[in-house]
């Protein structure tokens, strides 16, 4: 018997909540697990949950899927007055976000709740847990999250990609992976150099600092993009939308300069050589793709944790490491340089990053989260 009304799940689709957001290493799992799902079962009823302050509020939309956006952030921890006004406006919008939920809960009677963390993954836990919805959390990184550190103890089942994100949670974990979105892997490069204008006959560099874009990344490259040029290098360059207006007069037929990248599979696969932070998802595409690359670090992120995903990538050989402190424009660009030019490194390099790779990541998570819808 399941809570909808006593009907037995056979007769039904399966009703399931996905909630995670914020950024992209929140939101790409969450839609990878629903696109699994989905794949299984094509009358699943999905509804992804996230926050209109977040990168969700562009994805979403687009993808065509069901969701809702809570009006719900972060604490935010600067003392200006700007920050101070958003953090009086909390107590109201929580209030207005835990309604939401529990009307939608009403509604879709949800047979299951999946986690992949940010502040409106909360939510939707909670009342998963105060009525007796089973749930799964999916945590990306080395340092567990702040939802996944809340809940995990409650949770039925918590899935987790780093072996040192166990000693963080008492309860005992599922070391699975981090889930990719399936057509991350189905890039052509024939056709992602098309869709920059490149030559196949030249080498790609493809820089990115997340979802969201690294100023630390985006003033190296401002200093670096000349020396590209010289060389012939062609450069895909992903700034974020907030830098995009400051890099933008840097477009010309060897640098295509964008806000955001929506098709990530065909830029991958026309890219030789990968510039970029090394957040959890992002170290996860890198290796299902088997791309080399050059990783720095976010020195702000918990527990260092980029730090220890780089470093991993680093010692199978599969990545350069380079602090942002040591971020130093000439000498990145001659490291650049270098590597495109030794193509049996770059050969080497891909090799061990594929090596690294846990394709079958999603699968195994959502064989996980149907066990607690049929239990």
């Amino acid at each position: 018997m399941d809570q909808a009304g006593g009907r037995n799940l056979m007769d039904r689709s399966m009703n399931i909540i996905i909630s995670g957001g914020g950024t992209g290493g929140h939101l790409y799992p969450a839609l990878a697990i629903g696109d699994e799902i989905m794949f299984r079962d094509p009358l699943a009823n999905i509804h992804y949950v996230g926050s209109k302050f977040g990168i969700e509020k562009e994805v979403l939309p687009v993808k065509n899927v069901n969701h809702s956006l809570l009006s719900i952030r972060g604490f935010q921890r600067s003392l200006n007055l700007g920050s101070i006004g958003k953090n009086l406006l909390l107590p109201g919008r929580l209030i207005a976000s835990i309604g939401k939920i529990k009307s939608l809960f009403d509604s879709l009677k949800p047979d299951l709740v999946i986690g992949t963390g940010g502040y409106a993954c909360a939510l939707p836990l909670r009342e998963a847990f105060r009525i007796g919805v089973p749930t799964l959390i999916q945590e990306q990184n080395s340092y567990p999250g702040v939802t996944t550190r809340w809940f995990a103890d409650k949770a039925d089942k918590v899935c987790i990609a780093f072996e040192e994100a166990q000693s963080y949670i008492k309860k005992k974990c599922i070391l699975a992976g981090n889930p990719v979105r399936k057509e991350i892997r189905l890039g052509n490069r024939e056709i992602g150099l098309s869709q920059f204008g490149f030559s196949p006959d030249k080498k790609t560099l493809f820089l990115f600092g997340g979802s969201q874009g690294s100023l630390a990344l985006n003033q190296a490259m401002d200093q670096m993009i000349q020396s590209f040029s010289i060389s012939d290098t062609q450069v895909i360059w992903q700034t974020g939308k907030t830098h995009y207006g400051h890099y933008r007069h840097h477009e010309n037929e060897s640098c295509k300069v964008r806000p955001f990248i929506e098709d990530m599979a065909n830029a991958y696969a026309a890219s030789d050589l990968v510039l970029s932070r090394s957040g959890a998802i992002t170290c996860s595409e890198l290796t299902v793709c088997g791309k080399p690359s050059i990783l720095i670090p976010f020195p702000a992120a918990a527990a260092d944790h980029q730090t220890k995903n780089a470093t991993s990538l680093a010692e199978h050989g599969a990545a350069s490491l380079i602090p942002e402190n040591d971020l130093i424009p000439e000498r990145t660009a001659n490291l650049i340089q270098n590597m495109l030019d030794q193509e049996t490194q770059l050969k080497e390099m891909a090799a061990a990053s594929l090596k690294l790779g846990k394709p079958n990541a999603t699968s195994d998570i959502v064989n996980h989260a149907m066990e607690l819808i049929q239990s």
